[in-house]
């Protein structure tokens, strides 16, 4: 297992270096004010100290359970499950199916295919097209192996997103073939235009369905979930009960309060919608300006830019980039033992506007010497 360049570059900037690695939300639109209210609110109860339930407060579950069943997807409290982020989603459903054979798409998530390798599920890439998975080769891999991790709404990495059609099709396969589905949906609040329905809800019984207050609200809450129908869930919780009892309760709490006013938390997400559209706007405009060669296709949402960079090692230009204090993600990072290593990963919510463009120059600059460097070699 590779350690996370990510957290490993993150380890290595410093409050000057220009970051398009991470996928980090801009703390500028971090409701803090209000969560700082909800603090100390629960603070006011000492009860909010104690230890809680292995499946996670009630009362936010009950809140969780509303968000699905106002997009028609019906669901319980009996269905979620609170984790300690969709990283803790992850590990624990594929510590139940260790040893086990999964499909995943290519190029993918690679603190997902560090956990499947952790618990020693033999992987079965896919390739990911701009409008979702390979269909044919999903249906023989998902024949196989009868389980899939999917990340249909602004993949990470690629910020692709899954049409209606393949959704349709993906759900059919899953029924048919009597299998799980995965569903990794970290960013389905960050569209721009329009929420697409996501795939398990086509499936409810056959599906994990996994959330987080990450990207919406903030990271270091720490909190996710996974939705699933009870047979499902069930088995895990003793999983999850002997990894650390419950995930924070004081988060839980603090959450809960907040999502009390559900309007309040609309706007918000709305508020980094239009945000977060306006931000890959800037970030679009500069890279056709600075980075013309890059080939790369417009998200629908989430928090990346996706592209592709001929001729040239993103693996070798990231190192002479973190020497001029910007940093990005190598696209072959991301795939599962394939060699592909002119791509790159570009993060557009986290830095400004003038840190955006001066980070593409010096990103252009560098290039364009790796273009100088690579027609004399030739």
């Amino acid at each position: 297992m590779k350690r996370s360049f990510i957290r490993e570059i993150l380890e290595h900037t410093t409050s000057d270096t220009i970051s398009f690695a991470g996928g980090l939300p801009d703390e500028k639109l971090f409701p803090h004010l209000a969560l700082r209210e909800s603090a100390t609110h629960v603070l006011g109860d000492a009860k909010s100290l104690q230890y809680g339930t292995t499946q996670g407060y009630l009362p936010l579950r009950n809140k969780i359970t509303h968000l699905y069943t106002t997009e028609g997807f019906r669901t319980t409290a009996d269905n979620i499950m609170i984790t300690s982020g969709v990283q803790q989603a992850l590990d624990i459903i594929s510590r139940y199916h260790h040893q086990e054979a999964i499909t995943t798409e290519s190029p993918s998530y690679l603190g997902a295919m560090n956990l499947f390798d952790l618990n020693q599920l033999e992987q079965h890439p896919v390739t990911l097209h701009r409008d979702g998975i390979d269909i044919a080769a999903f249906e023989t891999s998902f024949s196989q192996t009868k389980l899939a991790y999917l990340i249909p709404d602004f993949q990470n990495p690629t910020g692709y997103t899954y049409t209606q059609e393949k959704r349709a099709q993906i759900a059919r396969i899953v029924k048919e073939q009597q299998g799980i589905l995965i569903e990794d949906a970290p960013y389905s609040e960050l569209y721009f235009k329009e929420k697409n329905q996501s795939i398990s809800a086509l499936l409810p019984e056959q599906s994990f369905h996994l959330g987080s207050f990450s990207k919406a609200l903030a990271p270091s809450l720490r909190l996710g979930w996974i939705r699933a129908d009870k047979t499902l869930l069930e088995p895990l919780l003793a999983y999850k009960e002997a990894m650390d009892l419950h995930s924070n309760g004081l988060s839980q709490a603090i959450v809960d309060h907040y999502l009390t006013d559900l309007h309040q938390y609309r706007s918000h997400t709305a508020l980094l919608r239009k945000m977060y559209s306006k931000k890959m706007q800037v970030f679009k405009t500069y890279l056709d300006e600075l980075l013309p060669t890059l080939e790369y296709t417009i998200p629908q949402g989430g928090m990346f830019i996706y592209g592709r960079l001929p001729g040239i090692s993103t693996s070798a230009l990231v190192k002479h980039a973190l020497k001029q204090g910007v940093v990005f993600v190598p696209g072959r990072e991301f795939y599962y033992k394939q060699e592909r290593d002119d791509e790159l990963r570009l993060n557009f919510t986290n830095c400004s506007a003038k840190e955006v463009y001066r980070g593409l120059s010096i990103l252009a600059r560098i290039y364009k010497q790796a273009c100088h460097t690579n027609k004399k070699a030739a």
